[in-house]
């Protein structure tokens, strides 16, 4: 406000000093603005000057007949875009609900000193009596450093819509391989969201991001879809197959609901990608990746998967030529007690393929072995000292 006040009075002072330096600038300035003010108003229906310019002349149709294009149109209705996103943001806002989650810090350089601290977040009830699915990373937060020590939740606490009562919430199950996760709270007629089907969705429809961003409860933002089937690497190296939105996201919408024109729910909002230069870039959870792992977190409290039991380094081209290696998973580690201890395998063997499917990152063949189940035997094609064998493997719980 002070630098305005300024420019307005430095304005003011120099213009008072210039003789008809004021109207021959100031006139055509205020001109321009007032030009500005009336398109402006009729794009984003400014009440009066909409009423007075804007009737309610059906739109042009713009047809092969067209004779002459000039690029404009007498009028532009976004009425059905308006009751779109009304429709869809009161279906879907009574199933969205607020996270917070307490957690401690601890000092690693001085002892017995730690701090309570809180995040926040969004989740997505999927039935009536109180299950909510969110992201792993809201409940999960643990991380550490030589600095410090994070623990996971302490206490989680929800808020419903149009609901300032903290409801306690236990954690039921949590997945870090699809940061997904599930609490509970005790409470019944809860409105529970309805499901789309993320893969029916096409790129340019209609999308809307609801959730807690900043904490800044039942907040929504709109746009599009931007692609699907979207890879992308987080942080810690895992690659997530996404949606992506230019819909905002922001902190806080964790966990939240990405929904269709129909108010139901495609995709559960995860990640975004931020910088100078990055906007409108978005991702979220497809829904129906979703629907197994919340159903197996209810049941057990976790996901079971088939559990080769090693650790491995992904050989590209140009690693692999140095090393005079194939292309594939170099194993870097073998689990003690896992199922790969008791076969052939060794560390510095490189794995290419499995069951006859070539494999060339970890997460290619996580893909493939996730196919498979608990107690199925697969064949893995090793590389080894200048020769290329083939050992079978029966597949382990994960622990």
């Amino acid at each position: 406000m002070s630098e305005n006040d300024d420019f307005y009075k430095k304005f003011s002072s120099d213009s008072s000093k210039s003789g008809n330096y004021g109207s021959k600038f100031f006139v055509p300035f205020i001109s321009g603005i007032l030009g500005a003010v009336l398109v402006i108003g009729i794009a984003f229906g400014v009440p009066n000057i909409r009423k007075s310019l804007i009737t309610s002349n059906p739109i042009p149709s713009t047809n092969s007949n067209q004779s002459i294009n000039t690029g404009t149109v007498d009028s532009v209705s976004l009425n059905n875009y308006s009751d779109t996103a009304i429709y869809t943001a009161s279906k879907v806002l009574p199933s969205i609900v607020g996270i917070k989650v307490e957690y401690t810090v601890k000092s690693n350089f001085i002892q017995g000193i730690s701090q309570l601290s809180q995040a926040e977040g969004s989740g997505i009830i999927i039935s009536n009596d109180g299950y909510i699915l969110t992201n792993n990373h809201i409940i999960n937060s643990s991380d550490s450093s030589v600095f410090y020590e994070v623990s996971n939740a302490t206490k989680v606490y929800v808020y419903l819509y149009n609901d300032e009562t903290p409801y306690e919430a236990k954690i039921i199950g949590t997945d870090e391989e699809t940061d997904l996760a599930v609490i509970k709270i005790e409470k019944n007629d809860l409105t529970a969201a309805e499901l789309g089907d993320s893969n029916s969705i096409k790129i340019g429809e209609f999308a809307m991001a609801i959730g807690n961003p900043l904490g800044l409860e039942s907040s929504v933002t709109s746009g599009i879809i931007s692609a699907v089937n979207r890879d992308v690497t987080s942080e810690d190296g895992t690659t997530y197959n996404l949606i992506q939105t230019d819909a905002a996201i922001n902190a806080g919408n964790s966990g939240g609901a990405l929904v269709n024109s129909e108010g139901k729910v495609i995709g559960i909002n995860t990640l975004k990608l931020s910088g100078t230069g990055i906007e409108g870039m978005g991702f979220a959870i497809p829904i129906n990746q979703t629907i197994d792992i919340y159903n197996q977190l209810i049941k057990n409290g976790k996901v079971l998967r088939p559990y080769i039991g090693i650790s491995g380094i992904n050989l590209d081209e140009v690693t692999a030529k140095q090393y005079n290696l194939p292309v594939g998973i170099y194993i870097q580690q073998i689990t003690s007690d896992g199922p790969a201890s008791s076969t052939d395998l060794k560390t510095g063997d490189v794995i290419t393929a499995i069951d006859g499917t070539k494999v060339t990152t970890m997460n290619e063949l996580n893909d493939e072995k996730n196919k498979k189940k608990i107690g199925d035997e697969v064949t893995l094609d090793v590389y080894r000292n200048g020769e290329t064998k083939q050992v079978k493997i029966t597949l382990g719980e994960k622990p």
